[in-house]
């Protein structure tokens, strides 16, 4: 019976498990030598760290800010969130696996554990075939040292070795490879097996990838914390130094990329301001050559002062109109997708666009280097790029056209100031334009100058992204995997969960009896008077006198129980309620084991036992009565095999006549046997002989003890019950359905049988008493074979 129908018997509960606490105890001992033997087996791996400081381009702590004016990096600062994602693209992740060329790894080969051969390989490889292909191939082969100056090689740990030279060039199906030693004393390497893998570099910096971890150290810090786990560090270290010297350098390569563009920008404008003012000279050399003056001034001084502030004005908005013009022509004249100058032309929107135009150049750079120009993300920064192309030239047409509006209205306006001085000769006044113009571009060229000496400095100082805090590093000299206590802990757990499961499961599943104990819950009021232990191979079948065996000592209190039951049914008289029926649910449950044996244990007593066989269909009482400790006493000769069907069918025989008295291991009982297998045992058990015989013998026995056919298979003894003065219902351990025991109850219920009561046969050992704690431990010593303990 499950013990979950009887939740609330903790005690229950407990004992169903702590009976079998040597299964628990070798399970546990199991799985913590199977932990031992991985923890011994298994190579240990490492924790690997480093720290870095993200340094943020600000405006007031930007190397670069010498460009503010220009306003080249105005698109803001970074998010670290951003830096964290770019420090561990795939790209930079690429460019590692390659300039380490850790795709092409050296396995030492033993007999338990394999282990990485990691910065000074065995041999070096030479490959024939393009690195292009080698960096896409995956492949692997072996080698083994035979001699100083021969190696053994295969493709297959299961294909012979081949044998060749070193510096010979070994066909493969990746090319031809040439390999040498790559060791001082390549004797010492004799014997020893490598095995050489190459994994295509993409899919080796995607599994790195994921392995590392790249964190802010706490919020709202600049701190990033890079770390990894290896079996062995010194790649680890490697791998994550090689991953922010990376980093680092592309930072550094985008900054010089956008000031060198800034820089050849300012090259031309100077270039051609240059011949602008060339030209200037020339013309007032040329008109004071010309006219013969002096250049002083001193003529139109007064009208000149006075437009001079709208003068200014009007240069200012031309420098401004010139500016617009020539960043117009730059975007205009761009063929493909290249940084752009970041000017200040007097628009704050032009320059965001600008900055972000140039972050996504920069975007698009790097990516172009693990991908083609088809890849769906370059297709989409393209997308991105030619629009804010587009909208930066629509801005600087616009900006053109209120620029140049304000032009003309400066122009007006000294138009109208310069009125009053049409009186001044026409000579000196243009002299003054053309001296305004003259110091106008100089001022434009020695601006433009300064700008490009800045530019070449911001050049030279470009600064990394990031400061190291601390190299790569073991962060602990004990291995993170495996961890020991944690594996011994969980070795345990599950040593101790298998043999619970299977118990848990075993007893989930179970709708047997086991006990009296568990029968008790189903019978409830109706009485079990005992279980009989399970019996092994050699045992004896039947009790023999002063037996202190625990079958013996099981059937000394079924004795003392029935006893009880009959005295308080029937009172003090043992001549009446003496009749006592045996049956079962199915054959094989041991009715008759129980019969024979609860006989000889009464007989014991020096009481009159009668057994008889009322089992017509399938009598057994002759395999139990046949061994040398049976005597059979002396009987008339007259109808000496008749037996129960002899007499129910037979009128003219007696009760006597088939009464066998034996004498089996010094005990004597009388016994009637079945007698000849009838053609219609239900009809033959519905003569009223039944009744006369069984009254006769109630008379003259103590007990008597009848043999009947099982209950739920055949209706012989129901057609007999009535004669019953108790019934006793064999239940088997392990055999009976608690469905079954059902069925006899249901009977009582009816008013079908009577003083029912039930016997559990074929109990184990453990199982003995109520949970298998009370046993018959004053009884003769049971020894169990080892497998049981």
């Amino acid at each position: 019976m499950s013990f979950i129908e009887n939740k609330n018997d903790l005690k229950s509960i407990i004992q169903v498990y702590s009976k079998h606490w040597k299964w628990f105890a070798m399970a546990a001992i199991v799985a913590l030598v199977i932990a031992f033997i991985k923890i011994r087996y298994t190579i240990p791996e490492y924790l690997v760290t480093s720290q870095i400081q993200i340094v943020q381009d600000q405006n007031s702590t930007n190397e670069l800010s010498l460009f503010k004016e220009l306003d080249v990096f105005s698109g803001g600062s970074k998010e670290v969130a951003d830096e964290i994602q770019i420090l561990g693209s795939r790209a930079n992740f690429i460019d590692m696996v390659k300039e380490l060329k850790i795709n092409i790894s050296f396995t030492a080969l033993g007999n338990v554990i394999d282990s990485e051969v990691y910065g000074s390989p065995p041999v070096k490889l030479s490959f024939m075939a393009n690195d292009s292909v080698i960096s896409k191939t995956n492949h692997s082969f072996f080698i083994e040292y035979i001699s100083a100056t021969k190696y053994g090689f295969s493709e297959s740990i299961d294909i012979p070795d081949g044998e060749y030279t070193f510096g010979d060039a070994v066909p493969s199906s990746i090319g031809n490879i040439v390999i040498t030693p790559n060791v001082d004393n390549p004797k010492s390497q004799v014997g020893k097996r490598y095995k050489i893998s190459i994994v295509p570099v993409e899919r080796l910096a995607v599994a790195y990838k994921t392995s590392v971890s790249i964190l802010v150290n706490e919020e709202f810090s600049n701190i990033i914390d890079i770390s990894m786990t290896s079996k062995v560090p010194r790649k680890a270290k490697d791998v994550i130094n090689k991953l922010i010297d990376i980093y680092n350098r592309n930072a550094v390569e985008n900054k010089r990329s956008i000031a060198n563009t800034t820089s050849d920008f300012i090259d031309n404008r100077i270039k051609m301001i240059s011949g602008t003012l060339s030209d200037v000279d020339k013309d007032a050399q040329e008109m004071l050559t010309e006219k013969g003056m002096t250049g002083s001034g001193l003529e139109v001084g007064a009208a000149v002062q006075v437009s001079a502030a709208s003068r200014q004005s009007l240069d200012n908005a031309r420098n401004q109109l010139q500016m617009v013009n020539g960043l117009k022509d730059y975007i205009n004249g761009e063929v493909g997708y290249e940084e752009i100058p970041v000017v200040d032309v007097g628009s704050g929107a032009l320059s965001s666009a600008t900055a972000q135009y140039n972050q996504l150049v920069a975007e698009r750079k790097r990516l172009l280097q693990s991908a083609d120009e088809q890849n769906p993300i370059i297709v989409s920064l393209d997308q991105q790029l030619n629009g804010l192309k587009s909208t930066m030239a629509s801005s600087l047409n616009a900006l053109e056209t209120n620029v140049g509006m304000s032009v003309s209205t400066l122009q007006n306006q000294l138009g109208r100031i310069q009125g009053t001085i049409y009186s001044a000769p026409q000579n000196q006044k243009e002299l003054r334009d053309i001296t305004r113009k003259q110091e106008t571009t100089e001022s434009l060229y020695l601006y433009l100058l300064q700008k490009r000496e800045e530019s070449q400095i911001a050049f030279a100082s470009a600064a990394p992204r990031s400061n190291i805090i601390d190299k790569a590093y073991l962060a602990s000299p004990n291995p993170v995997k495996p961890k020991k206590a944690i594996t011994y802990l969980a070795a345990l757990i599950l040593g101790l969960i298998v043999p619970f499961s299977i118990i848990y499961a075993k007893d989930i599943l179970d709708t047997k009896i086991h006990n009296k104990h568990s029968l008790e819950k189903i019978s409830k009021d109706i009485p079990v008077l005992g279980e009989l232990p399970r019996l092994g191979k050699k045992d004896k079948k039947l009790i023999v006198k002063d037996d202190r065996s625990v079958l013996a000592e099981a059937l000394r209190i079924l004795r003392t129980n029935l006893d009880y039951l009959i005295n308080t049914k029937s009172g003090p008289s043992v001549k009446k309620g003496n009749k006592i029926f045996i049956t079962s649910s199915v054959s094989g449950e041991g009715k008759t084991f129980i019969s024979t044996n609860l006989a000889m244990i009464l007989a014991s007593t020096n009481k009159k036992v009668l057994l008889i066989g009322a089992d017509i269909r399938n009598p057994k009482f002759y395999t139990f009565f046949i061994s040398d400790s049976v005597d059979k006493m002396k009987r008339s000769e007259r109808n000496k095999d008749a037996g129960l069907t002899d007499y129910l069918f037979n009128s003219a025989i007696k009760c006597k006549d088939i009464i066998n008295p034996m004498l089996v291991h010094h005990n004597t009982i009388d016994v009637i046997y079945s007698g000849k297998i009838p053609p219609n045992p239900a009809e033959l058990l519905m003569s009223p002989r039944v009744d006369e015989l069984l009254t006769e013998v109630s008379q003259d026995y103590d007990y008597v003890i009848v043999d009947t056919a099982p209950l739920m298979v055949v209706s012989d003894t129901l057609l007999i019950s009535q004669y019953a003065d108790h019934m006793i219902y064999v239940t088997r351990a392990g055999v009976t359905e608690t469905n079954a025991v059902h069925f006899p109850i249901q009977l009582k219920n009816e008013g079908k049988i009577k003083n029912v009561s039930f016997v559990v046969n074929d109990v184990s050992i453990d199982n003995l008493g109520y949970g298998g704690k009370y046993g018959y431990g004053y009884s003769e010593t049971i020894k169990k074979p080892w497998w049981k303990f």
